[in-house]
């Protein structure tokens, strides 16, 4: 195996457990985790957790793709793009309404540096190295 996809295995495990997180807390804590359980409203608390779904499936799907993400291109791909528009979201609400607390901007910029996961995955397609013993 080569190193290029190794070390991009290792990076998507460890990113990964970023929509772990975030799903176990949402559907444990709901909005509370977000603002004042006082002022938590069954509509924003039902999406945070029903969000939080969305959250444990990237989580499964990433690691589905760990073993074989330079043969699972266009699932790589799809799986990159969701996250980058989610960095997208997250820039708007940035612009319009203002910045979140640091996590979150921390989480902003590594969405939308995102697509360069895809740049090294087609790196592992272009050096034919992927599945060849060192």
């Amino acid at each position: 195996m080569s190193i290029m996809k190794r070390g991009l295995q290792i990076v998507m495990a460890v990113l990964s457990l970023m929509p772990l997180t975030f799903a176990i807390k949402g559907i444990l804590f709901g909005a509370a985790q977000h603002i004042d359980s006082a002022h938590v409203t069954p509509t924003i608390d039902s999406y945070t957790r029903y969000q939080s779904g969305f959250y444990l499936v990237l989580f499964m799907l990433i690691w589905w793709l760990i073993p074989q993400l330079e043969k699972q291109t266009a699932v790589f791909r799809i799986v990159v793009l969701a996250i980058f528009l989610g960095g997208l979201a997250r820039l708007f609400s940035y612009l319009s309404v203002g910045p979140p607390p640091p996590r979150m901007i921390f989480g902003m910029v590594l969405a939308l540096s995102s697509p360069l996961l895809i740049l090294w995955q087609a790196g592992l397609k272009s050096t034919g190295l992927s599945d060849r013993k060192k």
